[in-house]
């Protein structure tokens, strides 16, 4: 079989060292289908895997890259022919199994989810994990049904799950979005944004247990301080959708949001979700794939990673990155 470019991250006695390498195509493994891959894209996951300390990957070497989309090349499953064009996204892809930074790469049958008619390779991974969490949150923030009136608060809006978040509400017709981003960006209100407001102007000296209600509901990238000073400006019944920790794994907070107004915090993960919403996910996100074309998508090769990384660990990032497998 012929060889292929990856690339790798690896740590030898307390060394790490992250390229490209040249692999070599290995026989098919029993459960899995071998993937041609086009495209993956870069989160902020993946910045951390692929840097020293970063804490999630246990096992070394490996391919990072949390996302993939491509064309099947061997499979031995009906289901998944060859030629099927497939999207891979989360469960153990790019952190303790080989990932999406791959040209070539082979992944368990039960992990593939086949890619839209409204979208492709490309355009898939232009939404990828953050387009996936991204909805999540707002699917689940729908369920809540406030009106469209209500004042939702969308922090770290300048990144890829915050700047989708922002133009998902838009589309489904929320009219007071506020986006939280300690960037000038104001691209984001040709997404929706009504309001563009810094962390700073947010968070007060002094953290109270209740502040003064004016935020319906939060999405929240960031955590830390940010989100310790937003809990407390929640309305009666309010809620807070978590899916990032940017800022910090840890915030503070009183049990008095909770008992006097009856508000919810509602984790969001992406990794471990099952088929059934997976595919009810990605089919709202092809109905809405035309939102694409407004959104800040920058394309990389595989030998542009280092740079991309960097950015996103300097807080430099902005948008969506996705990466074509070629170097």
């Amino acid at each position: 079989m012929s060889g292929f470019i990856a690339f790798e991250v690896n740590q030898e006695a307390h060394v790490f060292s992250r390229g490209l390498i040249k692999k070599e195509r290995q026989p098919l493994q029993d459960g899995f289908v071998e993937i041609r891959v086009a495209y993956s894209d870069i989160n902020y996951k993946d910045a951390l895997a692929a840097s020293k300390n970063g804490g999630v990957i246990r096992q070394y070497p490996m391919v990072p890259g949390i996302d993939l989309a491509g064309e099947i090349v061997q499979s031995a499953d009906e289901a998944f022919p060859v030629g099927e064009h497939v999207l891979v996204t989360g469960y153990g892809l790019g952190v303790s199994a080989p990932g999406g930074y791959s040209q070539y790469q082979q992944v368990p049958t039960k992990w593939l989810i086949k890619i839209p008619e409204a979208l492709d390779a490309k355009r898939a991974m232009m939404f990828g994990t953050a387009g996936f969490t991204a909805a999540l949150a707002v699917l689940a923030l729908e369920e809540k049904k406030y009106p469209k009136e209500a004042v939702i608060y969308v922090t770290g809006a300048s990144g890829g799950v915050g700047s989708l978040s922002i133009h998902l509400l838009h589309k489904l017709g929320y009219q007071n979005i506020v986006a939280v981003t300690r960037k000038k960006a104001e691209w984001l209100t040709a997404l929706g944004a009504t309001e563009i407001v810094a962390p700073s102007e947010i968070i007060p000296s002094t953290i109270k247990p209740l502040a003064r209600q004016t935020i319906t509901a939060i999405i929240d990238t960031v955590g830390g301080e940010l989100l310790s000073a937003l809990l407390p400006q929640l309305v009666y019944n309010g809620s807070a959708y978590l899916c990032g920790n940017a800022g910090g794994i840890t915030f503070e907070t009183t049990v008095l949001p909770f008992i006097l107004r009856g508000i919810q915090v509602i984790g969001i993960d992406s990794v471990a979700v099952d088929q059934a919403v997976r595919q009810t996910v990605w089919d709202f996100l092809a109905a809405h794939h035309e939102l694409l074309n407004q959104m800040k998508i920058r394309e990389v090769l595989l030998s542009d990673l280092d740079e991309t990384i960097e950015a996103l660990l300097a807080g430099e990032h902005e948008g969506r990155t996705i990466v074509k497998l070629d170097v």
